[in-house]
């Protein structure tokens, strides 16, 4: 059985390349279903898309990463040569050491962050509900989630790390002198969304606004904070009542236009607006990080910000990765192992049809009045006949390296002694 995985990540791809390949969590399942239609004999697939990566892992007879690449960047409206160029590939124990180390947070911007592992369980649920998943990827990646859990309890690989909504709440203070006079408005209402609102809100600023496409989901978050609610469609004309935007949807196109950002800007009389984009695809179009007095932040930006405390992470890095290549291990000979399956399957067939014999055998002998003593030894004579068979005429016949060979593989089966 092959594994492989195909991927882009915050690393190796620009945000706009990866908002090509952002997929929702209900896209998930109709993305893999022609995924596994457009491979060779659909073979198992998962696939993880966050803000910071898209992945696809699969598992089957052979290797199709260059089909899987080919569709990829069919899906994406990019050609093959683009993809590759800013994509990963993996095969077998690296795919599997990928995973495991996407899963611990080892991969990911901000070193330690625990986000990753819950969407790679939302991933997996919907792989799961796709009909995609079988026995390999399934294994790969309950051990994922065993090695992160393993990490995260017997290291300290996020005791130093700053999160994205962490980061954002600290160059909104470098912007601003107190927080507790900032208007803030939240754009979505998602895990990421909730996150950057609860660190906010602990600097009690003057006012939280939550603004999602589906009001009930608004209002639930909302009522977190004592926030107020607006309507998506309202935001253009009241956006210039905000000193602060945080923004992260699921939208394929920006909400949050140039035009709109530009009037904000001459009603606020270019007093400053601080705002974040967490979205991939981008919720802010580009062009607005050129206006003077407007401080925009993408994920990407906030890179430098979170990587900190660099050396005190090393020891707990060495530690967690020492944890990932034993889960390595173990999966690879889980693998081995269930290549033999087929052969374990056929061997113990081919036991029940002997005994299944002898015992038909024994009781023919027993309905004819013959002593249990002497039934016993018939049927155990007969058993061990049967099992040694093979083994004997290997060594009777056959030329020299044959009966060579023979002879030790009957030494190493039968005559070694148990410890």
């Amino acid at each position: 059985m092959a594994v492989w995985a195909l991927g882009i990540n915050h690393k190796t791809a620009p945000l706009d390349l990866r908002g090509r390949f952002a997929f929702a969590i209900d896209q998930v399942e109709p993305t893999l279903h022609a995924l596994r239609h457009a491979l060779n004999r659909e073979p198992e697939a998962a696939l993880i898309s966050t803000c910071n990566r898209t992945e696809i892992y699969c598992a089957g007879d052979l290797p199709q990463l260059e089909h899987t690449l080919a569709w990829l960047a069919k899906t994406g409206d990019v050609s093959p040569e683009l993809l590759r160029a800013h994509s990963y590939t993996m095969n077998d124990g690296l795919a599997a050491r990928h995973a495991f180390r996407v899963a611990s947070g080892l991969d990911s911007m901000v070193l330690g962050e625990t986000q990753i592992l819950g969407q790679i369980k939302n991933a997996i649920r919907a792989a799961e509900a796709a009909g995609a998943l079988g026995n390999t990827l399934s294994q790969l990646f309950q051990r994922s989630f065993a090695v992160a859990k393993e990490v995260r309890s017997s290291t300290e690989i996020g005791a130093h790390s700053i999160s994205m909504a962490a980061a954002a709440v600290r160059l909104a203070g470098q912007l601003f002198e107190d927080l507790s006079e900032v208007k803030i408005l939240f754009v979505g209402a998602g895990e990421m969304i909730e996150l950057c609102a609860t660190h906010f809100a602990a600097k009690n600023p003057k006012s939280i606004t939550i603004a999602n496409r589906t009001l009930a989901n608004g209002e639930a978050l909302a009522a977190q904070f004592g926030a107020e609610v607006m309507r998506l469609a309202d935001l253009p004309e009241r956006l210039h009542e905000f000193d602060a935007v945080v923004s992260c949807t699921a939208s394929t196109l920006p909400l949050i236009g140039l035009g709109a950002v530009e009037r904000a800007l001459k009603k606020r009389r270019r007093r400053p607006m601080f705002m974040v984009d967490l979205a991939v695809p981008r919720d802010i179009e580009i062009e607005v990080k050129a206006l003077e007095d407007v401080y925009l932040y993408t994920v990407d930006d906030l890179a430098g910000v979170v990587q900190t405390a660099q050396a005190n992470r090393q020891a707990a890095v060495a530690q967690a990765e020492a944890i990932v290549d034993a889960g390595v291990q173990s999966f690879l000979h889980w693998i081995e192992q269930r290549a033999t399956v087929p052969l374990i399957q056929q061997l113990n067939a081919q036991a029940d049809e002997w005994r299944a014999a002898e015992i038909a055998r024994a009781r023919k002998l027993l309905a004819k009045g013959t002593d249990v003593d002497s039934v016993l030894e018939a049927l155990s004579k007969g058993l061990t006949q049967k099992m040694l068979h093979g083994a004997m005429a290997e060594l009777r016949g056959g030329d020299v390296t044959s009966r060579e060979r023979a002879s030790e593989a009957a030494h190493h089966f039968f005559l070694r002694k148990e410890r």
